[in-house]
């Protein structure tokens, strides 16, 4: 089923990518912590590496205020650790100065050696509670002009919320050129029109198949006004085991000790408890059948202890495997992953799906590295 056109409609390959637990969410029962899970350098770098080592393409590294480690800072830390995974830095809009956060992300391209990409959120801050249109034109702004930072010698910007005349910007010029390629999800109409205007993957939370395809047609028909087509991508949970009652059976064993109170105070804390997203989400829950699926393999129980991406893929290494061809047929092209604990899901995805699939780094896709730089051929990925 082809929904909508993408811009790598040729390419026999998926971006394959793992979940960094950078705000303390890991668990071996959903919803209740242990001391060697919770967010540390030392535990997040133990995810990274096993997920570089197991060929995932790119590893998404999340923004919390409440808890957890600094997502550039960490992303820093592990630029020398790595060598051929990407790293998807989450950027919160307005957290810091356009022009100083375009200086640190071209440092951090440098770093990476063209492993960056960034994932652009448009959430509230501690204290703050601004209305969705505020925050996704805070959120223009701040793209466009790092932009501008990436691609110009002078800065000249006049907007709603910054403006600038005449800034010099040589020094944040990044590896990549015309800068990291942008993931960026949201579901309301002044989200669609920034990410149909600006950005380059449309990310996805979890949901049937036809309310996913409504979303892609509605950013599709937004890009199509700029002239522009998109790649998609789903963020999703995974349980994967020999079997498909060996995976139902650990999806039960995962919440066998979660107090629903308990989860409603994890969902609530998160900053954007309240969005048009996560709404999405806890109405798929609602629709979900008594044990929690609201299609066959594609199980809500995630999301009663968890805001933002709540459901997971549950099944055999067969079914996951159709489940993702599936959603490729759809145009969807880049998945980013994960499972609880985060390092022994890994393991299982890595040694029961991944030497199946053929992967490919989306940034090689749109040329977004230097002319030179070793790239995955177009068409064919790389077989892991």
């Amino acid at each position: 089923m082809t929904i909508v056109p993408v811009t790598s409609a040729d390419l026999d390959a998926a971006e394959i990518s793992w979940f960094a637990a950078l705000c303390s969410d890991d668990y071996r029962f959903l919803g209740m912590p242990e001391g060697d899970l919770r967010s540390s350098f030392a535990h997040c770098r133990d995810i990274a590496l096993a997920a570089e080592r197991l060929g995932f393409r790119n590893i998404l590294c999340p923004s919390s205020y409440q808890v957890g480690q600094d997502t550039l800072s960490f992303v820093a830390g592990m630029a020398p650790l790595t060598e051929r995974m990407n790293f998807l830095a989450a950027i919160r809009c307005g957290e810091m100065q356009p022009i100083m956060l375009a200086r640190t992300v071209a440092t951090l391209d440098h770093m990476l050696e063209g492993r960056l990409t960034l994932n652009v959120i448009s959430s509230d801050f501690p204290g703050e509670t601004a209305d969705s249109a505020h925050r996704y034109q805070r959120s223009r702004e701040v793209v466009e002009i790092l932009k501008q930072a990436w691609t110009r010698d002078r800065i000249d910007y006049d907007g709603e919320i910054y403006r600038f005349e005449n800034v010099w910007t040589d020094p944040a010029k990044p590896w990549q050129t015309g800068g990291p390629l942008l993931y960026f999800g949201g579901y309301s109409p002044p989200a669609l029109e920034l990410c149909g205007q600006h950005c380059d993957v449309y990310l996805m939370w979890p949901e049937p198949k036809e309310q996913l395809a409504e979303r892609m047609r509605a950013v599709n028909a937004v890009a199509e006004r700029y002239g522009r087509t998109l790649d998609y991508g789903l963020r999703v949970h995974v349980i994967v085991r020999d079997t498909e009652a060996e995976a139902r059976d650990y999806a039960e064993h995962l919440v066998s000790k979660l107090d629903d109170e308990l989860g409603k105070l994890i969902r609530d804390r998160a900053h954007d408890a309240s969005s048009l997203g996560v709404s999405h989400q806890a109405r798929a829950r609602e629709l979900a059948d008594r044990f929690g699926y609201v299609e066959r393999h594609l199980w809500t129980g995630i999301g009663r202890a968890r805001s933002g991406c709540g459901a997971a893929i549950v099944g055999s290494a067969d079914q996951v495997l159709s489940e993702l061809e599936a959603y490729r047929a759809m145009g969807i092209r880049a998945f980013i992953l994960s499972g609880y604990p985060h390092l022994e899901e890994a393991e299982h995805f890595g040694r029961l799906v991944m030497p199946e699939l053929t992967t490919c780094s989306l940034p090689h896709v749109y040329g977004r590295v230097p002319e030179g730089t070793p790239a995955t051929p177009l068409g064919t990925g790389v077989r892991r």
